[in-house]
């Protein structure tokens, strides 16, 4: 492998202002690809900006809501117009959501969830689609969780959407299978996040790792010598869920 091995490829990555996207976003740009950073915060991304470039990178910076469907569908038409192709996707956003008993979920807490987990993503796959499916090798990667699959009480809103994003996703897979295009999930398992602590808020963070340590996977994931798709990374675990 060289040391640029993501060279002349244009990589999405959502939620790049801080967490895992931002740790992501920076790998990404030093493994040698443009990438095309998302997010809501535009104080992040300049930080993240910088940071890239300082080390030599290149990065795009779209400050966009990806609960606003309209400007996701007119990302794709940006992108196309400016490259062409979209070589990989980091579909990285997400929000926990309150943590409580269902009966108790206001209506307009459940919608934020779904809108930024689930149908945010899709916006995004039926806005990148065609110019991953341009891309000689395009690579998709979304961040699910555990919660998908362990379902414990109070935590309805997430589980749910991240039940509903892995489906979402395996489906596209499904789509794609006669084409280049690999995609798949990660479980990044239990990282010092922000999501993290306001989940578990008596947690000593200094006991958890930090979100560089998916860099290695994820990056094998963005690779043109991927044959997966429709599967789920486990971090935790090092391997393949069944």
């Amino acid at each position: 492998m060289t040391d640029k091995p993501l060279s002349d490829r244009i990589v999405v990555v959502t939620g790049a202002s801080r967490g895992i996207g931002y740790t992501l976003a920076r790998a990404i740009a030093a493994a040698g690809a443009h990438v095309v950073a998302v997010a809501r915060t535009v104080g992040g991304l300049e930080e993240l900006d910088d940071e890239i470039r300082a080390a030599g990178g290149v990065a795009t910076l779209v400050p966009l809501d990806l609960t606003d469907g309209p400007g996701v569908d007119r990302l794709g038409g940006v992108l196309y117009e400016r490259f062409g192709r979209v070589d990989g996707l980091i579909g990285n956003a997400g929000i926990l959501g309150p943590t409580s008993p269902l009966g108790h979920i206001a209506p307009k807490d459940w919608d934020k969830v779904m809108a930024v987990n689930v149908t945010a993503n899709w916006r995004l796959i039926r806005s990148l689609d065609p110019l991953l499916r341009a891309a000689p090798a395009g690579r998709a990667v979304f961040v699910t969780s555990s919660a998908a699959r362990r379902i414990r009480a109070y935590w309805g809103p997430y589980a749910v959407s991240k039940a509903a994003l892995e489906a979402l996703v395996v489906t596209w897979a499904r789509e794609t299978e006669t084409t280049p295009l690999k995609v798949n999930l990660i479980n990044p398992g239990r990282l010092r996040t922000k999501m993290r602590a306001a989940a578990m808020p008596g947690e000593d963070p200094e006991t958890l790792d930090t979100p560089d340590v998916l860099v290695p996977a994820v990056l094998a994931m963005l690779a043109p010598a991927l044959a997966e798709s429709g599967r789920v990374w486990d971090h935790p675990t090092g391997d393949w869920l069944a």
